[in-house]
């Protein structure tokens, strides 16, 4: 992952991405935390560590792959009226668009557990940023699991790089430096996709940033495996 291209001016594609997402993000990103709001203004916020809520929520993929879901077992009324007015999700999952990833079964967790931000391709753009923002500042989210998965058709548009209809070709920017360190594999791509847009969240956003260096908040990448209902950790 230490590759890098070279752009105008000897700046690397990485640096152009980066300080592309850190522009586009400036008017809520660069905010100071006190002017999104008192953090911990929902009713309550999980008493979870950032380690533990890692823990829990790869504990829910084990059960998910090993086919021994107890998420689906809860009352589904009951946990409506409970969070009608108030949510505090653990964990926040910046997630492809694929409908093959259904984040909150494949955690095996249920309403209110998991904010879930998706758009094709995990990318970390402006609006996905300000959203994981607000899980973690306002809502007390301990951890941000970006996740790639296996076949991922917005990688493989940013690989092959071909003309496309409307609007696709806005995600390759985002993709390209994954694609840049990956020599052709579709696999390689997704998974140093997954660690860049990580790495994007932790180091352009000043409130993400901040939560953890007082360690109130992880940012980890992850790998789902389509075949396998399997979840890895890759950073």
């Amino acid at each position: 992952m230490a590759v890098q291209r070279e752009g105008f001016h000897g700046v690397s594609r990485r640096d152009l991405l980066t300080r592309a997402v850190v522009a586009a993000a400036a008017g809520l990103a660069a905010a100071p935390m006190s002017s999104l709001g008192t953090p911990g203004r929902a009713d309550a916020q999980t008493t979870l560590s950032p380690d533990a809520a890692l823990k829990r929520l790869m504990d829910g993929n084990k059960r998910f792959a090993a086919g021994k879901l107890t998420a689906l077992q809860e009352d589904l009324a009951l946990l409506r009226s409970k969070t009608a007015e108030k949510q505090e999700p653990f964990a926040a999952v910046l997630s492809c668009a694929d409908s093959r990833v259904p984040v909150e079964l494949l955690f095996d967790q249920s309403i209110a557990q998991i904010f879930v931000t998706r758009v094709a391709g995990n990318i970390a753009a402006s609006a996905t940023i300000a959203s994981l923002e607000y899980a973690a500042a306002e809502l007390g989210t301990r951890l941000i699991l970006v996740l790639g998965h296996g076949g991922c058709g917005a990688v493989k548009a940013a690989l092959k790089n071909a003309a496309v209809p409307g609007q696709i070709s806005s995600l390759y920017p985002f993709i390209r430096p994954a694609v840049d360190v990956a020599g052709g594999n579709l696999d390689t791509a997704v998974k140093a996709n997954a660690k860049i847009q990580a790495r994007i969240l932790r180091e352009s956003s000043p409130v993400i940033s901040g939560l953890i260096e007082q360690n109130k908040l992880k940012v980890v990448a992850g790998y789902y495996d389509l075949a396998s209902g399997r979840v890895t950790l890759l950073s």
